[in-house]
């Protein structure tokens, strides 16, 4: 799974950005596996995989490392 790092979350919206191997990619706190998105921080690594939604595309199964 790729990489990446959590570069901008905005918790209380429910979405953020990770700056991962191929680019930032969006990420919803749908797509938040194993914690809640209010527990994540800029900064904290986590792996995930990439797939596309309604506005291209996206990170999906995000996991803390």
């Amino acid at each position: 799974m790729p990489q990446g790092t959590i570069k901008k979350l905005i918790a209380e919206k429910g979405f953020g950005f990770i700056a991962g191997e191929r680019g930032e990619l969006f990420f919803h706190h749908s797509c938040v596996e194993g914690t809640s998105i209010e527990a994540l921080h800029e900064g904290q690594t986590v792996e995930y995989t990439e797939g596309r939604g309604p506005k291209g595309p996206r990170a999906e199964h995000v996991k803390l490392v």
